[in-house]
């Protein structure tokens, strides 16, 4: 190995003082530099108001997008201390803001019983991350300043007035050279801050964009807490037990919060918190909330005689078809997976959730027989379907095994065996996928024709869609199962390209494939594997030039602008099929010259909603979307 020519001594080890290493590594301490690190920023202020409310202190917290994409957080909680602090020696409020790994939330004797942030980080990350950040405290009967640019104190703690109110303002000034974008997006925001306002409850929270001529408010606060976070959830669907079942219990020092609600939808959604902090990866909580609702679904059903003697117990996949759940604890320390904080590691925390869950419901199904015996019909019938399932994916499996030379459906699949490297486009129609296949790259890609409408899923079982003709080829082209068996170690591509026609049609069939993959293989959308193809949607032609292809109206225009209108023939196309398979490879398949749009999921809560709207069987909300978003209607082929 060649030796890189460079001295290395005591002069080349770098040491990175105050908030240095912020700047030089920020997706160490926000995850990335992208819109998501961005939004990041301001959830830490937030946090730290939020824990201020978990403390008792605060009840009223306020958020504004200013001109400029500058950020205002106001709380009235305590204000953060102004004293001088022993070790620093300067004010703790400019050492919270300038020192990595200082806060009063490392439990012992500190300013908190519990709290989301544990580290010390937040405040100083926000402030290294800044162009500039501008605090203002009220405490002690004083009001105080202080600014810092790019993590830099230009202006200590100062007293500028009297007050008797108390709290915290923090402004500041994303920084441009750090972040990709330093443009907020509303909706984003709003979202994650009525989810904190439903954790919290009693809670007011406040979000107003000022960027705009006509501004935009939403104002949250839900005394009933997950009760409300639950109704919220379900407001599209149709419910089992009207009235969502609520526990709230304290037991040691963990406070524990649980709702529960039973739709007849066919998926399971279950969130759970620590410390207001969204544990998307779950654990002990998680864990012992399963395990609870496992055990008294199958008891009350033993004992009530709806599964017989003879009969196996209902499995927990079984008894969480149709759950909507939210479980929030508050523990003093939290034992997360590192600094993301996605899965709680608390061992005691499992039997404290299970003890909980197991006497409130047991209660509750004996004391309401009309809903519970609903619930558990639902159970049993999800238990048959699932065992019909297993039958005809073993049905698959083995056919798979025997025909070894047989592809699934019209597939024509590419020779290169590393699924990295390889991409399956499923297209609409035979027409289209003749010229994919003549087109493609054979190498790599792979094509899978499906003709007609296939199965919506959100309103099928797991044994429908194995017997679907439809999307069965799917299944067997993607090669990694479905719903709880989904392995995405074992996808045979890569790339899961959809190219569908664009028309109506072609915007149905998309929809129905995106459905199919969030409710049974949603790892491939959380892990980036799924794409939709962009093929143009016009070919202009003109003597004496080359063919050029446009992909948007826009597009269109600024080129007709350009050649002028004489002697030029605008071909429109409709499908897929027009094209010939050079066309078709030039245009929407080769990688150098093709748009693909990777399909992302940034909130399964948000995604989950909109599914249930779209594709489910309530016509209302559906009807409601489609009055509100109607004007936004872009290529409508009508």
């Amino acid at each position: 190995m060649e030796k890189y020519n460079h001295e290395y001594g005591a002069n080349q080890i770098q040491v990175l003082e105050g908030l240095e290493a912020v700047r030089k590594r920020p997706g160490m301490y926000i995850g990335s530099v992208s819109k998501r690190g961005l939004h990041h920023l301001v959830y830490e202020i937030v946090d730290n108001c939020v824990d201020e409310a978990l403390a008792g202190y605060c009840n009223h917290i306020e958020v504004k997008i200013e001109p400029g994409n500058v950020i205002c957080v106001e709380d009235n909680g305590r204000g953060i201390p102004v004293e001088i602090h022993p070790k620093t020696h300067i004010s703790a409020a400019e050492t919270v803001y300038t020192v990595l790994h200082a806060g009063g939330k490392f439990g012992g004797d500190s300013g908190y019983k519990v709290s989301g942030g544990l580290h010390g980080v937040g405040a100083s990350v926000v402030n290294a991350l800044s162009e500039w950040t501008e605090v203002t405290i009220q405490r002690d009967g004083g009001i105080y300043e202080m600014r810092f640019e790019r993590g830099k104190t230009v202006k200590k703690l100062t007293k500028i007035g009297d007050s008797k109110k108390t709290g915290t303002k923090v402004r500041f000034l994303a920084d441009s050279t750090i972040f990709e974008t330093t443009d907020y997006d509303y909706e984003t925001l709003e979202d994650r801050f009525r989810e904190m306002a439903f954790l919290t409850k009693g809670l007011y929270i406040s979000i107003e964009d000022l960027r705009e001529e006509v501004p935009k408010k939403a104002e949250f606060c839900y005394e009933g807490g997950l009760k409300s976070f639950v109704e919220y959830l379900n407001q599209n669907k149709e419910k089992l037990n009207p009235d969502p079942i609520y526990i709230e219990k304290t037991e040691g020092d963990v406070p524990v919060e649980i709702a529960i609600q039973y739709t007849t939808a066919y998926n399971e959604n279950i969130y759970s918190f620590v410390n207001n902090i969204n544990t998307v990866e779950g654990g002990t909580h998680l864990e012992g909330f399963k395990r609870g609702l496992t055990k008294v679904f199958n008891d009350y059903a033993r004992s009530h005689n709806i599964i017989k003697e003879k009969d196996a117990n209902l499995q927990g996949e079984d008894i969480r078809e149709g759950l909507t759940a939210v479980i929030s604890v508050k523990v003093k320390e939290p034992q997360f997976e590192g600094q993301t904080k996605t899965k709680l590691g608390n061992s005691n925390v499992a039997g404290i959730v299970q003890a909980m869950v197991t006497d409130a419901l047991s209660t509750y199904l004996e004391e309401n027989p009309t809903p519970a015996k609903t619930i558990l019909e639902k159970c049993v019938s999800a238990s048959r379907a699932r065992e019909a399932a297993r039958k005809a994916r073993e049905l698959v499996r083995r056919k798979n095994a025997l025909e070894v030379t047989t592809l699934p459906g019209k597939l024509a699949d590419c020779s290169s065996k590393v699924a990295e490297e390889c991409e399956v486009y499923i297209v609409e129609g035979d027409s289209a996928g003749g010229s994919a296949k003549q087109g493609r790259n054979r190498k790599y890609q792979a094509i899978l024709p499906l003709w007609g409408k296939m199965l919506n899923v959100e309103k099928s079982r797991a044994d429908k869609i194995y017997n679907n003709e439809k999307l069965k080829p799917v299944i067997q082209a993607v090669g990694a199962g479905i719903g709880a068996d989904f392995d995405i170690s074992k996808i045979r591509y890569g790339k899961v390209i959809i190219m569908a026609d664009a028309d109506v049609d072609g915007a149905h069939i998309r929809t129905l494939l995106l459905t199919f993959f969030f409710r049974y293989m949603r790892p491939l959308l959380e892990q980036g594997h799924v794409f939709l193809a962009q093929p143009p949607l016009y070919k202009v032609s003109k003597k004496g030039m080359q063919d050029v292809y446009c992909y948007t109206d826009e597009e269109l225009d600024e080129q007709i602008e350009k050649i002028g209108r004489d002697n030029v023939s605008i071909q429109r196309y409709k499908g897929l099929g027009e094209m010939n398979p050079e066309q078709l490879w030039e245009t929407t398949m080769n990688p150098e010259n093709r748009i693909l749009i990777k399909v992302t999921m940034d909130d399964a809560m948000k995604a989950d909603q909109i599914f249930t709207i779209l594709m489910g069987d309530e016509i209302e909300p559906r009807r409601k979307f489609i009055e509100q978003n109607a004007k936004f209607v872009k290529n409508l082929d009508v």
